[in-house]
């Protein structure tokens, strides 16, 4: 337990063989259950993670039969936490980009009960960001602000950073069903936690790239994000402003 949470990690793997040993292996003790879930990966991804799991009493793995997002992923390890009743629930990717050492800042916000999502930000400092391309750049500022006004959600940064934590309760207010299953589905889910009336936080974080190729087309990515949040945001100010304040004068 990690001060007296019970911790998960889930770690959302797609052709991961050369990083998904290591990405194990650094994830810290203090972890309590470990849920790797391979999207239907063509390469040995399941097979080397699959091999660790018997020599790991906490680590669990997933295979999914048809490969769907990084989000479809990640929303499978949610539900399995859930089942297995943890409190606290952090996404670390299959491929290392997540500093494991870095693991205990993203939890506390959540674990200390300031916040019931955390988020790293790596634009937090001009180092932090050192190592990403012009062109993420340019998109995550982009993708920073069309995500402010779907989400409600002013004082986020960062939004396409998948290390994050988020507490059982945000979770169970949340139909995982109905969550972006692409790479949109951080986006997605910050527009779902704030009808929920989530708190969220932003986490100093750096950057981490240690070789791995990117699986994002940018731009159908920057496209098909854009029309989420175009939606999303119909869908948002529809939920809190206008149904609410129905169900409200109806019950007056």
């Amino acid at each position: 337990m990690y001060k007296g949470k019970k911790v998960a990690v889930v770690v959302p793997a797609y052709n991961e063989e050369k990083f998904i040993a290591n990405t194990i292996m650094t994830i810290p003790r203090f972890v309590d259950r470990i849920y790797v879930v391979d999207d239907a990966s063509t390469d040995d991804t399941y097979e080397i993670a699959s091999s660790m799991a018997s020599q790991n009493g906490r680590l669990t793995v997933i295979k999914r039969p048809k490969n769907e997002g990084v989000g479809a992923a990640i929303i499978s390890g949610h539900k399995e936490a859930l089942k297995d009743k943890m409190d606290v629930m952090a996404i670390m990717a299959g491929d290392g980009e997540m500093d494991p050492t870095m693991l205990d800042k993203v939890l506390d916000p959540v674990v200390e009960g300031k916040a019931n999502y955390a988020k790293g930000n790596r634009f937090s400092t001009p180092q932090h960001k050192k190592g990403m391309s012009a062109w993420r750049i340019f998109g995550s500022f982009l993708l920073t602000y069309l995500t402010r006004i779907a989400s409600g959600y002013w004082h986020i940064v960062d939004p396409q950073n998948g290390y994050t934590s988020v507490s059982r309760e945000a979770i169970e207010r949340i139909n995982l069903d109905r969550v972006e299953k692409g790479f949109a589905f951080e986006n997605d889910l910050l527009v779902k936690l704030n009808v929920c009336n989530a708190r969220v936080v932003n986490v100093p974080i750096p950057a981490r790239y240690r070789g791995e190729r990117s699986k994002i087309r940018y731009a159908h990515f920057m496209a098909t994000t854009s029309w989420v949040l175009f939606r999303d945001l119909i869908w948002r100010l529809w939920v809190k402003y206008v149904k609410r304040n129905s169900t409200k004068l109806q019950e007056r």
